[in-house]
């Protein structure tokens, strides 16, 4: 009886502070409509800056407090205002991206700040009180404070947004920001006011939790999931059913550590019953209904069968270019521009294509890894077979707790998915299920080799940077396909508004299923790649966090455009170790690129970076001496390379050098569009050639006609 009241006291001060956090995630979504991603990286950064200020530089407590809670956290509230003000009236979606990639961001930026390698604790709040005695437990007055500091939260929370005139106005802003606009409330306002609480109080249980766990930048950040578990109790709106939840889970997770049988396979579920619950929680309680038609989502382009040939042709030769022109040392590195590749694939068919969002992609290529390593140790063929299927068969998996969720919720479960894979699965030892051996990492790494091909080993590491590019090609084309058929056309349709899919007999279990396989799939054969690449993986080269950049850039690419395959692989494998290694001092900066391209898809080139660099380049595909010469030079200068004519920094810049000229030529050779000038809208088509675009200029001149 006495450790129960003991393990309940530690399990009730843990809930206060989820508690403390999970309302301020409530706050921030019932009054601006954005569920912010970023809220636990907000108290992360809290807490490193309190620890700073009081063991770094040695401040006292009091003044610290001061700073972090009165200074530092209302201002990046304002700041988070301002970056997501100009997504306020965009898509679910968009919004999403832009706290994912805050939250990307700053996981980034604290661990550029403070070295990761540095242990760091913080000490209790009157740690040099004696604990003092309730019943049979001892409590401290830590713990003691983090009750006190709930109640207080729960109690001024409920006066304010019921009982003031700016609670009243934070919460009628998020339901309608004109018609509260014309009442006389300022939304402007009443969102800054929320995000201003929100951080504070992320804030306030940053600190408070910092002193019982490590100071670690990706575990602080990733508290909140038993947070967002809270705040799912209260569907993202009632702050008693948040506090409520959050008891449920401080008490789990104490009870947890104190009764759970100590054996190798359960220590990981202590972790990861957060992340469970989460699941659990997402998958019982009532959302909202089918999700209708979005009017803000971009248009998914079709690709012609020649065009998506001829890209496929461009990766494969793009993979032998570099086989044949890099060392063994770089290709270890840059090889995996296509494995990378391949994942950012798989965002193309379940996100761009059927308006999935899944935030566990790089877990399923870690599942996919794991496939090929244990069905084919030897680099049997029919292991990138199994790859493929037993990520495909964890995707279905997902599929079908998702088929009740979308958007936010949706995102959540995919990410409590993961966590449960990263805390739990992959850290399990092996076991046997009726007979068969089932292993995972083994708790350390495990070994991957190149495949044997129609008995021709693929062993070299430029041999696997050839097979992955031909599988990208491969893979790439087929999406492009799949675009044109008809499963694409009805992934589209499912995209545009899963309410009309099920009304007009669509199957949303089956398409779910489907797409969701379908991605998991390609992203599993990505995993192998990475494998058969690095020669041997760990389970932490495929955690939630390591999986953020992937998405961010993804998006940022444009999820519609089926190269933003490979351009996820080259931003990532490319150019970005490429800065690190020639300017070592800018390498905490390179990770921190993926999230400013994040925030960017929001706010600043929402239909895709391929769509911008598509039209930029469209003159010199056009005209054939152009198009000629864009791919011309570039082999030209890679045959003089095969031959030691020229070396590799002459290749990569003469090939640099010349598609720019290239480009540039093109653009003036090519006539001024018609369009400069002034032609009647009736007159289209015969005053001048009639081109695809001027239909939406005529649909709209008849709109606004009526």
């Amino acid at each position: 009886m006495e450790q129960l009241l003991a393990f309940g006291i530690v399990g009730l001060s843990t809930a206060a502070i989820y508690a403390v956090i999970g309302s301020g995630l409530v706050l921030t979504y019932t009054t601006t409509g954005i569920f912010n991603f970023a809220h636990g990286a907000a108290g992360m950064m809290a807490a490193f800056s309190y620890w700073q200020l009081t063991v770094g530089w040695g401040i006292p407590v009091p003044v610290a407090l001061a700073i972090v809670l009165l200074v530092l956290a209302p201002l990046t509230g304002l700041l988070v205002e301002r970056a997501l003000r100009s997504v306020q009236g965009l898509g679910e979606a968009e919004r999403l991206v832009m706290t994912v990639a805050m939250l990307s961001g700053l996981i980034a930026t604290a661990m550029w700040i403070w070295n990761p390698s540095q242990a760091r604790s913080l000490p209790n709040f009157f740690a040099e009180q004696p604990p003092f005695h309730l019943g049979m437990a001892t409590v401290t007055w830590h713990q003691a404070l983090t009750m006190v500091v709930a109640v207080a939260v729960a109690v001024g929370l409920r006066i304010l947004l019921y009982r003031t005139r700016t609670g009243v106005e934070m919460r009628a802003t998020v339901d309608d920001r004109a018609l509260a606009g014309l009442t006389g409330s300022d939304p402007v306002r009443a969102n800054r006011v929320a995000w201003m609480l929100g951080i504070e109080l992320a804030a306030i249980g940053g600190v408070l939790i910092a002193p019982m766990v490590a100071l670690d930048a990706a575990q602080l950040s990733l508290l909140i999931v038993s947070a967002y578990t809270a705040a799912i109790f209260g569907r993202l709106r009632s702050l008693p059913m948040t506090f409520l939840g959050a008891v449920v889970v401080g008490c789990l997770e104490s009870y947890l550590t104190g009764f759970l049988p100590q054996n190798d396979y359960l220590p990981g579920l202590r972790l990861a019953a957060p992340a469970l619950l989460l699941f659990l929680a997402l998958l019982l309680f009532p959302h909202g209904q089918l999700r209708g038609r979005d009017r803000r989502l971009s248009r998914v382009p079709t690709p012609s069968v020649r065009g998506a040939a001829g890209f496929a042709v461009v990766i494969a030769v793009f993979g032998m270019v570099l086989a044949t022109t890099l060392a063994e040392s770089d290709l270890i590195s840059y090889g995996q521009i296509f494995a990378f590749g391949m994942i950012g694939l798989s965002f193309v068919a379940l996100a761009g294509f059927a308006g999935q969002i899944s935030l566990c992609q790089l877990s399923m290529a870690g599942v996919g890894a794991i496939a090929y390593s244990r069905f084919a140790p030897q680099g049997q063929v029919w292991g990138l077979l199994a790859a493929v299927l037993v990520a495909a068969v964890a995707g279905a998996v997902i599929a079908l707790p998702a088929l009740r969720l979308s958007g936010v919720y949706l995102a959540l479960g995919t990410t409590a998915f993961a966590v449960v894979l990263d805390r739990w699965i992959f850290t399990l030892p092996a076991f046997d299920v009726l007979g068969v051996r089932i292993s995972f990492f083994e708790q350390g790494s495990i070994d991957l080799v190149g495949p044997q091909l129609f008995g021709f080993a693929v062993d070299t590491t430029a041999e696997v940077t050839v097979f992955a590019a031909i599988c990208l090609a491969v893979a790439t084309f087929g999406v492009a396909m799949l675009r044109r058929g008809r499963f694409g056309r009805r992934l589209i349709a499912l995209r545009d508004s899963e309410a009309a899919y099920a009304t007009l007999g669509g199957s949303l279990l089956a398409a779910k299923v489907m797409v969701f396989a379908l991605g998991a799939g390609i992203a599993g054969l990505g995993g192998a790649l990475i494998g058969m690449q690095l020669q041997a993986v760990t389970a932490e080269q495929f955690n939630f966090v390591a999986g953020l950049p992937l998405f961010l850039v993804s998006v940022f690419a444009g999820l519609g455009a089926v190269g933003a395959g490979l351009f996820v692989g080259t931003v990532l494998a490319g150019p970005l170790p490429v800065l690190s290694v020639l300017w070592p001092s800018l390498q905490n900066l390179v990770h921190v690129v993926p999230a400013l391209a994040g925030i960017a898809s929001g706010g600043v080139v929402r239909e895709g970076a391929i769509a911008h660099l598509r039209e930029g380049w469209n003159p010199a595909l056009r005209q054939r001496v152009t198009a000629t010469a864009l791919f011309g030079i570039p082999v030209l200068l890679w045959m003089l390379r095969l031959g030691d004519v020229i070396n590799g920094w002459v290749f990569f810049f003469g090939a640099f050098a010349s598609t720019l000229v290239v480009r540039y030529w093109a653009l003036a050779r090519e006539r001024p569009p018609a369009a400069a000038e002034e032609v009647p809208v009736e007159w289209l088509g015969v005053r001048r050639p009639w081109r695809a675009e001027d239909k939406e200029v005529i649909d709209r001149a008849i709109v606004a006609s009526r």
